[in-house]
């Protein structure tokens, strides 16, 4: 910026003071409207190393395990897992004896009277629900609804990373934050105010196989087995696609040497 000798000085100063001052107004302008946004949208998770994630990697079965043992016992009181049945699990977390001790009985019905009722349990049963209904689970819930879980990681913005965020992220509101009743302040949950309260704390839950039950290692093992449950053919797709590009790649090399052999002059 340089100084015009035929303007005044104090013009000249005015038009830097002026431009400084739109600069100013702007860069607070623009850190508003991201505050905002933070706030409307939730704060961004961070992404974590997913041992699952890599090209030839599988599932930590034994996680999926837990993880289970973690949804049963803190999650299912009130999330629904209305897409997986109890074969699902034989063979990728439990054997086919503990799955029918499992679902040893489950509840059925109406029958012809219109009344529910309690039978044996077959290994094509749905997990059951917590509640009969979207009313009696907003009734019980204060109002909420919870989610079905059986797609959560896939129906989520960065999936996995956003619900081990939201189960990790719970905190007491800052300075100013004021929450509502019977909400909880989570920065990860949209509108920061979320209905669940902090499910997980160290030693909630007691795994068989002895693994610390820390509340990051709960979290890591319950989105490890969401997971699973959204996408329980990745193992076999990724195989199928590592089967597909070896023999394309054969097919390449014979493809080389043959028009090497066939061209050559």
């Amino acid at each position: 910026l340089t100084l015009d000798t035929a303007t005044p000085i104090s013009k000249q100063f005015s038009k830097v003071f002026a431009l400084v001052g739109a600069g100013v107004t702007g860069l607070v302008s623009f850190a508003t409207v991201a505050s905002a946004d933070e706030a409307e949208e939730g704060l961004h998770s961070a992404s974590y190393p997913w041992p699952h994630q890599g090209i030839l990697s599988s599932y930590d079965h034994a996680s999926i395990r837990r993880g289970h043992q973690v949804y049963q016992q803190v999650c299912a009181s009130c999330h629904s897992m209305s897409l997986i049945s109890y074969r699902d699990l034989v063979g990728v977390a439990y054997t086919e004896d503990e799955v029918k001790e499992m679902a040893a009985e489950v509840v059925d019905g109406p029958n012809d009277e219109g009344e529910m009722f309690t039978r044996p349990g077959r290994l094509s049963d749905r997990f059951p629900q917590p509640c009969a209904n979207e009313q009696a689970a907003r009734y019980t819930n204060g109002g909420a609804y919870p989610p079905d879980l059986s797609l959560i990681t896939k129906a989520r913005h960065n999936g996995q990373n956003y619900v081990f965020s939201l189960l990790t992220g719970y905190r007491n509101p800052p300075a100013g934050v004021s929450v509502r009743e019977g909400l909880h302040y989570n920065p990860y949950f949209p509108g920061r105010a979320i209905a669940m309260p902090k499910m997980l704390s160290d030693g909630s839950v007691e795994y068989e196989d002895g693994t610390p039950a820390t509340e990051s290692q709960m979290a890591k093992d319950v989105v490890t087995y969401l997971t699973w449950v959204a996408e329980p053919e990745m193992e076999e797709r990724k195989l199928m696609g590592f089967k597909w590009i070896f023999v394309l790649s054969l097919a390449l090399l014979q493809a080389a040497y043959y028009r090497r052999l066939k061209w050559s002059v």
